[in-house]
Formats: structure tokens, sequence, C-alpha cells
């Protein structure tokens, strides 16, 4: 493979090139051979998560804020993984990679865990107290990393994960962004439809005394608001974006939109699909690495992105706790994990290689979220052109109606 490589030596030279290894252990062995230390490695196949962070970065110039990203976590982990195994102190990769990180945010988080390190602390504790960056997740698999002697294996495993969950939401967003699009392009018609093409007509009817249907006055009316109390309709949007946002964030709208979501065509489908993947690789990570079934459960609870699911892991940790299975627990949500996870699950606690099935499943589902958004925009497709050819003949009859009638009256 071809790695794009940034090093430098012990009298602080920097060098940078592209170098073959079969790996970044290897890349690091090779450079630390001619004397440099590896600071940053990216395989040519990452370079589509370098151009989203290189995005990100130059965002953040411009509104001179930014938060962390996937894609900072991912090159973090990977970075870090691959010093540790080059017999790099964590402390003094922490310090390189703080120093490296164009992030402020994270630059400070990374500083403050090396002088938390440095001062006696384990990693996985200094990591804790920044939450903001590091999930219970991320903490709970370095401390075993730290425990069972295998740091560099564990960050390893933290950052494919990572990069299989930055890849699902890519997939996601990418399959929403033309319909994102073309909804956002017809509201600016409508709009200038409104304040330049209706006032027009409207003029045009009121000279020759027409007689205005329901539609065509209600057609008037919105553009006359729009064109006189623009700011009303401005504020109004932003106010409902505002209070909309804040309702997300209380675990009443949280709990009411996730619902909502759970009986949307097709996106219903896309949720069960991502967050049984997202269930299945995760808990088989901590499982394998040697965390109880229990606490694992309750770890991914606060992980999963829908309240239903979170609930259910819940439920199910304390069923367990009971003397129940895994899948005694989790059959009776038939609506949230497809019959396929569930009954598999029962084959893996019954052969002993629930890790094993879990993995398989995760890759099953993967494939199948990026099969289902790869076919989203053929779906979304037809119903915008439905919306889109609804709006318009409602606009085309409203304002062509009074016309007819003027015409009958001559």
């Amino acid at each position: 493979m071809q790695f794009t490589y940034t090093a430098k030596s012990m009298d602080g030279q920097v060098k940078s090139g592209v170098l073959a290894a079969k790996d970044k252990v290897e890349l690091a062995h090779l450079l630390r051979a001619q004397g440099y230390m590896l600071t940053l490695a990216q395989e040519e196949g990452e370079a589509g998560a370098a151009s989203a962070g290189a995005a990100n970065r130059f965002i953040g110039k411009i509104t001179g804020f930014r938060g962390i990203s996937l894609i900072d976590k991912i090159m973090f982990t990977r970075n870090l993984a691959v010093m540790i195994g080059a017999g790099l102190a964590i402390n003094r990769a922490l310090a390189v990679l703080a120093e490296q990180t164009e992030n402020k945010k994270f630059k400070d988080i990374i500083a403050q865990v090396a002088t938390g390190i440095q001062g006696g602390k384990s990693f996985a504790d200094c990591i804790g107290r920044h939450p903001a960056a590091f999930s219970e997740i991320y903490v709970a698999m370095i401390r075993i990393g730290e425990t069972a002697g295998n740091l560099e294996s564990v960050l390893n495993g933290l950052a494919d994960q990572m990069k299989k969950d930055y890849d699902v939401v890519s997939r996601v967003r990418g399959a929403l962004m033309y319909p994102g699009v073309i909804f956002t392009v017809m509201i600016i018609i409508g709009y200038l439809m409104m304040i330049l093409v209706v006032p027009k007509l409207t003029a045009t009817f009121k000279d020759l005394g027409a007689d205005l249907p329901a539609s065509t006055a209600f057609v008037i009316f919105l553009s006359d608001f729009m064109l006189n109390y623009w700011y009303l309709a401005v504020g109004g949007a932003a106010a409902f974006i505002w209070g909309l946002r804040a309702a997300l964030k209380t675990p009443w709208g949280k709990k009411n939109f996730d619902a909502l979501i759970l009986k949307m065509p097709v996106i219903k489908g896309l949720s069960q699909k991502m967050n049984s993947a997202r269930f299945c690789r995760t808990l088989g990570i901590l499982i394998d690495s040697g965390v109880p079934i229990v606490k694992a459960l309750e770890i991914l609870s606060k992980t999963l992105s829908n309240h239903f699911f979170s609930e259910s892991l819940v439920t199910a940790s304390s069923e367990i706790q009971k003397g129940r299975t895994l899948y005694e627990s989790l059959r009776r949500y038939g609506k949230l994990y497809p019959p396929l996870v569930t009954q598999m699950i029962a084959v893996g606690e019954e052969t002993g290689s629930l890790t094993k099935v879990l993995s398989r499943l995760a890759d099953f589902y993967e494939d199948e979220v990026n099969n289902l958004t790869k076919n989203m925009s053929t779906i979304i497709e037809p119903v915008m052109m439905v919306f889109i050819g609804a709006a318009v003949g409602f606009f085309a009859l409203s304002m062509i109606t009074p016309m007819y009638s003027v015409m009958d009256n001559i």
C-alpha cells in the first residue's frame, strides 16, 4: 500500500512524501530506520476522509469555531496507534498529535490529556474527563486496552469502527443531498414568484374586476404577506427552526421524533438497519474485549441514535441480570430489531459464538444500509416530482381561473 506521510527527525527537521509499506506500523519502522519519527500517515484509500477533514478545517477558519468532527477523532486514533506501535511513549505521542492537530478545541483537549498522563493518571481517566470528544465506549475500550496491554490493537479497532460509522453517515447524507437541493431551489423559485409575478397579476385582476376563487385569494394573501411583512416570515421561520431544535433536545421531543421516524416509509427501514448494524458491531467489539454483556449493553444504550433502541438495551441489561438471555430480552422488540438479528443472536448464544455472529450481522446490515442509500435517491425522486407538480399545478390553476372568468363575462 502507498502512504502519504509526514515525519520529524530528532533535531526537528520535517520530512514528507509517499512511501510503500504493508501497514502503518511497518511505515513507522521504515522511517525510524532513517532517523525519523512518523507524525502523520494517510493511506491513499482514505483520500475521501481527508477531503472531508480539509473541508471542515476550511469552514472552521471562516467561522472561527467548529466542533470536533468524526474525521478528527479517526485521524487522532489511527495515528496514535501507529506511534504507540512504533515504540513512542504515549505522552510524547499525544504531544506530537496536539502539535499537528489544526482543530483548536481538540488540540487543547489532547494537550490536557498529555499533561494528565505526565501527572501519573491513566489514559482512560484523562480522556474520560472530556465526554464531548471521547464517548463512553471509547473510554471503556481504552481502559480495557491499558489493562490488557494491547492498547495499539484497541486503538486500531476503534478507528475501524469510527470509519464504518463515518461511511454510513456519509452515505445517508449523500442520499438526502439531491432532494434537499431540489427542495431548496423550489422554495427560492416560489418566493421569487410570490414577490415578482403574483403582484403584477393581482393588479391585472383588480383592473378587470375579476371574481377571485378561494385558491387565488389565498395565493394573493400569501404574496402580499411575503412582500410587505417579509421580516415576520423570516423571523417566524427562524423561530420555528430554533423551537424545533430546542424541542428535539428535550426527552419528550426526542422520543416523539424517534417514534415518528419509526413510522415513516423507507426512513423506518433505514433507521432499523443503521441502529441494528451499530448495535451488533459495537456490542461484538465490547464483548470480545472482555466487557461483561450487562455493562456493554449499558454503555451501548447511551450511543444509539434512537430513543427506543436505547430504551430496549437498558431493559435487556436489567433482564439479563435476572437470568434471561439476550435473545429472550430482545425478541419482544419486533418493531425495532429485524427477525434475523434476534434469531442469529439466539444461535450465537447457543453455540458460544456470539461475537462472530454479531460481526457477521453488522457486516450484513452495513451492506443493507449501503444498498438502501444508493436506491434512496431513486425512490425519493418520483415523490419529489409529484410534490413539485402539485405545487405548480395549484399555482397555475389559481392564476388562470380568474382569467377564464373574465373571458366568460366578456
